[in-house]
């Protein structure tokens, strides 16, 4: 592992450190994927930590940034929510850039205001300040462009079969004729397994069923970016764990591009090739960590288990600083 260090105030020095065995170390590492700005420093931005892994090659693997053009832009967003008692900061100015068939995950504690930022890039949160952009273009409101999948079982009207789900938004929204609905309806059913309960209801279905209902339907739209808010955070752990593999299949087969809300640390290793730390409120960058190389056959590995420990270091320890220069005199010390 190598970690880059860039202070907060201007021309602030960049520790760098290896480990003493160089096969592991990540060379894109220095160039940062060689294409993603957002982790340059700009005088008076947040602190901001990279770190990059490299464990053993999977079928997932896809080198963060280098395989298409910058598809949605965050610059410097702060938002804001209304309490009974007062208004509450979810975000202080936070960055950070998507590319095309990113599996890009949002990272943090509880109230860290991950959802609120997903919300914002969904269009139904102006920010306070700063600015979202999709494909260059400004985001002013919800679109047909951005899809998403929620946590909540319910999100499936009861009164219409599983096929009429997923066609009713191609048909509202795309403006296809019934038919052509129904076909693609039926395609994307077949991707999630569920061809065989199409004509079936949602409350006929299990808890993992309908989240797969819901990702068939927000897939048939093809969305320029799907955004998942927690989707399986509810599932019980086996449910879960098919969900994520179920997932990681369909973007094998069609390399859409994908925005993740989480707060399971785990999860955001095997699911996301791109990690976002988020601080605890207001949420602020902490980090960015290049994940592309995990899948669920790494998990238990060491790698794997001190990549987990690390993250939790960085989202946690408020003297991350002082740490990172006693681990590098550590290691220049062997």
């Amino acid at each position: 592992m190598s970690i880059h260090w860039l202070g907060s105030a201007p021309g602030a020095r960049m520790l760098t450190f290896y480990p003493l065995d160089l096969r592991k170390v990540n060379v894109t590492t220095t160039r940062f994927w060689e294409r993603a700005p957002a982790v340059r420093r700009e005088a008076g931005a947040a602190e901001r930590v990279v770190v990059s892994e490299r464990p053993a090659h999977t079928e997932h693997t896809i080198e963060a940034g280098r395989h298409s053009e910058r598809l949605l832009a965050i610059e410097n967003v702060s938002l804001e929510y209304r309490s009974r008692e007062r208004i509450v900061r979810a975000t202080q100015d936070v960055s950070f850039d998507v590319y095309g068939a990113d599996r890009f995950v949002l990272l943090g504690p509880s109230g860290c205001g991950k959802s609120t930022l997903l919300k914002a890039i969904a269009g139904f949160v102006e920010p306070v300040s700063g600015s979202i952009s999709l494909a260059g273009e400004p985001v002013r409101g919800p679109g047909a462009d951005r899809v998403v999948v929620f946590q909540e079982f319910d999100q499936l009207p009861p009164w219409k079969t599983v096929a009429e789900n997923v066609a009713f938004p191609l048909r509202v929204a795309r403006k296809l004729p019934r038919a052509e609905a129904r076909e693609r309806a039926l395609h994307y059913l077949d991707k999630v397994g569920l061809a065989a309960f199409a004509d079936a209801y949602p409350h006929t279905l299990s808890g993992g069923m309908k989240q797969r209902v819901a990702i068939a339907r927000a897939l048939a739209m093809q969305p320029r970016v799907l955004l998942m808010d927690e989707p399986f955070a509810a599932l019980d752990a086996l449910t879960r764990r098919k969900m994520q593999e179920e997932l990681l299949r369909l973007w094998d087969d069609a390399r859409f591009t994908l925005l993740f809300v989480t707060h399971s640390i785990e999860e955001a290793l095997v699911v996301g090739n791109r990690i976002l730390l988020l601080s605890p409120h207001p949420g602020r960058v902490r980090a960015e960590v290049n994940s592309h190389a995990y899948s669920h056959a790494s998990m238990g590995g060491v790698d794997f288990r001190e990549s987990l420990a690390r993250i939790h270091r960085l989202l946690f320890d408020t003297d991350t600083d002082t740490d990172t220069e006693t681990e590098a005199v550590k290691e220049a010390s062997r």
